[in-house]
């Protein structure tokens, strides 16, 4: 018979005599584990309290609009008080209401601008669901003010004494609103607009260009440093 189809036999490696084969299971390759980083572990996995706080938090992540620019609302702060200097030296009513016409637009153009840097820097994209349901909040109430300045305008000198009152409190309702749908500090940076305003609205209208300065300036400021130190530029 040829050796070359003979089977081959297996070699096994010698034992000791009288001590039986041994057989390993998956436990004594496993790794080592603790029995204390098992129970955390074990514990964070079933601890619903933390899982209803992790979905909680993926949620509001998903469904907020963070784009809102600190660095922004430093700026416009900043424009806010050069503004409220030019106003106190108006020579009437009408070169009043031009000096803020013209810082409220300059104030669009920063808050733009401060945007699309955030969200560039961010790779996020600016025109998302949240972005969406933020500006279909926000834009109505400011649209209403200046509808509201023009009525006002064509009214006569005498009515654009109210007008500090009316925007602050505008202006808080459309970060409170659009603040909905972004982080927290939003909203109350909305609140207090609108406190800011009812104030203004009861007391003497000499005082409407300090309001002007604490609200559009002190308040843009503040706010605006809280936002870029805790959700970025």
């Amino acid at each position: 018979m040829d050796r070359s189809h003979r089977p081959r036999r297996r070699r096994h490696s010698p034992a000791v005599i009288g001590e039986p084969a041994r057989v390993y299971s998956a436990d004594d390759v496993a790794p080592d584990r603790s029995p204390h980083s098992e129970s955390h572990s074990h514990s964070q996995a079933n601890d619903p309290l933390e899982q209803i706080r992790f979905i909680r938090q993926t949620m509001e992540s998903a469904g907020s609009f963070t784009l809102v620019p600190g660095i922004g609302q430093i700026a416009i702060g900043l424009t806010a008080l050069p503004a409220t200097y030019l106003a106190s030296r108006a020579a009437d009513a009408p070169h009043w209401l031009a000096i803020w016409v013209a810082e409220a637009a300059l104030a669009m153009l920063v808050a733009g601008f401060a945007m699309v840097r955030k969200a560039r820097a961010a790779r996020q994209v600016l025109f998302s669901g949240p972005a969406k349901k933020f500006a279909f909040s926000f834009f109505p109430p400011l649209i209403a003010g200046l509808l509201v300045t023009l009525l006002t305008y064509k009214a006569g000198a005498d009515l654009i004494t109210l007008l500090p009152a009316i925007w602050l409190m505008l202006y808080g309702t459309a970060v409170i609103t659009g603040g909905a749908f972004s982080v927290r500090v939003v909203p109350v940076m909305g609140l207090c607009f609108f406190g800011l305003g009812i104030a203004a609205a009861f007391t003497p209208a000499s005082w409407a260009n300090q309001y002007m300065a604490l609200g559009f300036g002190g308040l843009h400021i503040v706010f605006g440093s809280v936002i870029a130190r805790r959700y970025g530029g």
